[in-house]
């Protein structure tokens, strides 16, 4: 924290309050969805339309944020984020609920959706040395992954204590998605507070560019000039580890040990709460394997074993080694996150970091998309529902050896040294 200005220390407690939000609501959602008499299968439709409309929002709010302003880019993203709170709230009907899902924010996984983490990180690589970046980075995903565990604890054991207490399950639910329109408003009064040194630099003026890109501060339709052919690559790639997660994001897999365990809601907290505190420790612990291994060789080491473990998930016969194997899964699986964003902020120019965040972020969550959808499918079959956890572990590992193939080669600033 001694290294961080005021404006990172607001960033930081905004990134605390959004993913404890969206902690608190993933470990209910699909249970609360499932209470209001929707199939698993329009489930997954409209989790799948909720990530499509958060990309499609985000892609168009993020790629203009550096010219139109990130503050306010921000502030209209919690006004999203209430939107989606406030119609959930409200009504079991399926369009009201779909028009929230398309246009509001809202995290079926317990991580990141909207534009919010793309613009932070630009912010973030602003206001810290290139030598920093990455260990602010791993504190940054720390201080998520803990707020998204307690979130998920506080959203799984508030609503067993009020079914305790003779609220129906409901009810209950309903309770988890008005506390989470009440920590959008305070989002909404952090971001306020920000000051202009957040803001986008002016770009400098350069030599020649590269043959097959544009001059520097010659914006295409995406907001991006010298980096485009390495954000794209990127993107690609990050798309398909991010269909890959799709299969088992948070509400999911708490929904699948609730039907093939027995797990209540209580114990589902508890469980997503100790992954996503060893999640925030891995995230940690990236930073320390990056200055040795590199931050792409770091991505990829850890990332294999835990998606190993992801496949070993449904093939144990109790739910004590379940959610062994995905404790251990959680344990390691993040420490290609700090060091991809990372390395996403170091070989892009600084007045396109909001949109190459932007631009790989909507990668990610256009690839998450598709695959709730699939999997609300398999799921309603017994046969197939351990399916996900296949198809996610297997696709990871592909991604994995692309990204090693593609980029070993290319390294950020503080790796050419």
């Amino acid at each position: 924290m001694k290294t961080l200005t005021a404006d990172g220390r607001l960033l930081f407690a905004t990134r605390l309050a959004r993913l404890f939000a969206y902690g608190f609501l993933a470990v209910v959602l699909v249970l609360y969805l499932a209470q209001a008499g929707l199939s698993e299968a329009v489930v997954g439709l409209l989790l799948t339309l909720t990530l499509i409309g958060d990309t499609v929002i985000s892609l168009w709010m993020t790629t203009r944020a550096d010219r139109f302003g990130r503050r306010r880019t921000l502030i209209i993203g919690t006004l999203l984020m209430l939107f989606a709170a406030l119609l959930f709230a409200g009504t079991q009907e399926f369009i009201p609920l779909l028009i929230a899902a398309t246009i509001g924010v809202i995290s079926p996984s317990g991580n990141e959706v909207g534009p919010f983490l793309s613009i932070e990180q630009a912010a973030l690589s602003q206001i810290v040395p290139d030598r920093e970046r990455t260990h602010v980075f791993a504190w940054y995903n720390l201080v998520g992954s803990f707020a998204t565990a307690f979130g998920a604890l506080c959203g799984g054991g508030l609503a067993q204590l009020l079914q305790n207490n003779g609220i129906t399950p409901l009810n209950s639910y309903r309770a988890i998605v008005i506390g989470y329109g009440l920590m959008g408003l305070l989002l909404l009064l952090i971001f306020t507070r920000l000051s202009a040194k957040v803001e986008a630099p002016s770009p400098p003026t350069r030599a020649e560019p590269p043959r097959g890109t544009l001059p520097h501060g010659q914006r295409g339709a995406l907001g991006l000039h010298r980096s485009r052919r390495v954000v794209f690559k990127l993107s690609a790639l990050f798309s398909l580890d991010a269909f890959a997660g799709g299969f088992v994001v948070s509400s999911f897999v708490a929904y699948w040990l609730n039907v093939r365990f027995g797990a209540e809601p209580g114990a589902l907290g508890a469980i997503f709460f100790a992954a996503n505190i060893l999640a925030g420790i891995s995230a940690l612990m990236a930073a320390r394997f990056a200055k040795r291994l590199g931050l792409i060789n770091t991505m990829v080491y850890t990332h294999i074993p835990s998606n190993i473990l992801l496949i070993l998930v449904p093939l144990m016969p109790t739910l004590s080694w379940a959610v062994l194997m995905l404790l251990l899964r959680f344990s390691i699986s993040q420490m290609d996150v700090p060091t991809r964003q990372s390395y996403t902020m170091a070989v892009v120019d600084p007045d396109e970091r909001s949109a190459a965040a932007g631009v790989t972020g909507v990668a990610r969550t256009t690839g998450a998309a598709i695959s709730p959808s699939i999997t609300g499918a398999l799921m309603s079959y017994p046969l197939l529902l351990n399916v996900p956890f296949y198809l996610a572990g297997g696709l990871k590992i592909i991604y994995d050896v692309l990204l090693y193939r593609s980029f070993k080669a290319i390294k950020p600033p503080e790796e050419r040294v």
